[in-house]
């Protein structure tokens, strides 16, 4: 059965909302456990490739097999990226180096239901500033007014943690890594739309530069003892749930699904699609995690929500103008 590219780019926006509603909960729920934020993208990394580096060889080799293909679209990393060696690096180092360390470093310090706003609420934002200046997409005064309505929403919920900052709070330090996190994630898919790259490729390239730089590099500091981790204590369980969640389903899937929702919508109707993960993860966080849900918080969650709209009304004003 072959299903059309509309059914394949709903799909992968499904999957895709699921698993980053899930993401939020359980990365929160997971840093009130045993492992260190630094431990738990060591095990992302590992899950994803486990999956994506056995595929990733496949695909070279499959691929060295066409001359014209191996020398239209070279490899690197020892064979295991089907990219070449600049675009691995610059999509690996946002969509999975820097994303994941920064991520999870501020569910340490930050709430679910900031992360619900800040981390993909802020997605837009970034995105389409990004897209403006890289792709040079035109910004409609009604994306405009989407964007500002995002602006006062993220506002709403992180000036309070820095006002929360005079009196010792630590939460503002969560909201500029879920902000810088979502920056990250941004550069990601632009990039990746700009260089037309693979849903596939794009996903295993960045787990193999994540696999040969990060893992060697935070085992060698734990070794020395520079840096401190809870992977000795932590329970097998709790480690295989991580390497499965954070690696297959959170980076082999949805990093996946995510590529594809990016070719076929593109890069800021994407972001504009994810309008459903703050309301859901935020009322997954007050009915699971039990996190109170302050009146701000629901203005921002608000504002957020009502500015991703205004983003999506904007994008197809933009095509319907543009329809010959």
């Amino acid at each position: 059965m072959r299903f059309s590219p509309r059914s394949v780019g709903l799909l992968a926006a499904f999957v895709t909302v699921a698993i980053w509603t899930a993401f939020i909960l359980i990365a929160r729920a997971s840093s009130q456990r045993s492992l260190a934020p630094l431990d738990i993208a060591w095990l992302r990394v590992l899950g994803a490739s486990t999956v994506l580096m056995p595929w990733g060889w496949w695909l070279v080799r499959r691929r060295g097999r066409n001359p014209t293909l191996r020398a239209a679209m070279p490899s690197s990393l020892l064979g295991f990226s089907p990219l070449p060696l600049h675009l691995t690096v610059q999509l690996g180092m946002f969509g999975g180096v820097i994303y994941c360390l920064l991520v999870y470093s501020g569910f340490f310090y930050a709430p679910a239901t900031h992360a619900s706003v800040l981390l993909p609420g802020s997605l837009p934002l970034w995105t389409t500033l990004l897209a403006a200046i890289l792709l040079r997409e035109h910004i409609t005064p009604m994306r405009a007014t989407g964007l500002a309505l995002i602006v006062v929403g993220d506002l709403l919920v992180g000036g309070s943690s820095l006002l929360a900052a005079f009196n010792g709070g630590d939460v503002w330090r969560g909201d500029m890594l879920f902000m810088a996190a979502s920056m990250c994630w941004a550069c990601y898919s632009v990039l990746a739309r700009r260089c037309g790259a693979d849903a596939v490729q794009a996903t295993i390239a960045i787990t193999a530069f994540a696999l040969i730089t990060y893992v060697p590099i935070y085992a060698l500091l734990v070794g020395l003892g520079l840096l401190s981790s809870q992977l000795v204590q932590a329970p097998w369980s709790e480690i295989a749930f991580q390497m499965l969640f954070q690696g297959v389903g959170s980076v082999a899937i949805s990093g996946i699904t995510f590529t594809h929702m990016v070719q076929h919508f593109g890069p800021v109707r994407s972001t504009m699609i994810t309008a459903l993960v703050p309301g859901l993860s935020a009322i997954g966080a007050v009915l699971l995690l039990e996190e109170p849900l302050h009146w701000n918080l629901v203005a921002g969650l608000l504002l957020v929500t009502v500015g991703i709209f205004f983003g999506v009304l904007g994008v197809r004003a933009v095509r319907n103008n543009a329809a010959p």
